[in-house]
């Protein structure tokens, strides 16, 4: 096993972009080797070791290694970004894009993370334990598929446009999310213990289920009656009826 600690020097006021802090980029390197290996702050290009003490112990394949990061990562971006094993736990705040494109492996946040985390994700495991901002799980401008495999837990609440043109993989959402969850879904499941605000607008396919309630309902679902699921019975609507869709949307 080998694990990297990674602790900010100072406090991170401009933006920076560390995809580089990942166990396929990292695994194997030695302390100097990873301080040497490209960051960006705003647009000027520097370093790991300019931006982070970095403490490695061990050696070993990306499978064997974890990232530990202490501290406030508030302005870090794309941290994980195409992980495809291994284990990173952050202890504090994220910025946007993390974990986007991953395809394995697992990641923890002990805190709150900024919009687009698990872009256009395709595998492993996301968990945060704070709050999630927009576009969870969703794709970013332009692309027509969001997540496609692997599953997003949030402990907190999200922000709108959860799973945005997700096509497979699953979100589940302990606490409330904003507007529009599961917007334009072509796959995947999406459940939200608590409240939303419509729902599945254009969405095609997929299962969204609502544990709380919904503030406003697309009109373009189809009451088709009630349906249990694991013992708990659910109001079942299909839907986006005007584009013969076949999402499944359940409201408790």
């Amino acid at each position: 096993m080998q694990t990297i600690t990674i602790k900010p020097k100072k406090e991170i006021k401009i933006s920076v972009e560390a995809e580089n802090i990942t166990p396929d980029k990292l695994a194997g390197k030695t302390e100097q080797e990873i301080q040497s290996m490209e960051a960006w702050v705003g647009n000027q290009k520097t370093t790991l070791g300019e931006l982070f003490s970095i403490r490695v112990e061990g050696s070993a394949p990306a499978a064997e290694t974890k990232i530990v990061m202490e501290g406030d990562f508030a302005r870090v971006k794309r941290i994980g970004e195409g992980m495809t094993s291994g284990l990173l736990i952050i202890n504090g705040n994220v910025d946007m894009h993390l974990g986007n494109k991953m395809s394995g492996g697992n990641i923890t946040v002990k805190g709150n993370v900024d919009s687009w985390a698990g872009r256009e994700m395709k595998g492993g495991e996301l968990i945060i334990e704070g709050n999630a901002g927009y576009y969870l799980g969703a794709g970013y401008r332009g692309e027509s598929c969001g997540m496609r495999g692997g599953k997003i837990t949030v402990l907190g609440n999200a922000l709108d446009f959860v799973g945005e043109h997700m096509c497979g993989g699953e979100i589940i959402v302990k606490g409330n999310t904003g507007i529009l969850p599961g917007l334009s879904n072509n796959g995947g499941k999406i459940v939200i213990e608590g409240n939303t605000s419509r729902p599945g607008s254009e969405m095609s396919k997929g299962t969204i289920i609502v544990n709380g309630t919904v503030d406003e309902m697309m009109p373009v679902f189809k009451l088709e009656g009630n349906e249990d699921l694991g013992g708990v019975l659910y109001k079942k609507y299909t839907g986006d009826v005007i584009s013969n869709g076949k999402g499944l949307l359940y409201v408790r």
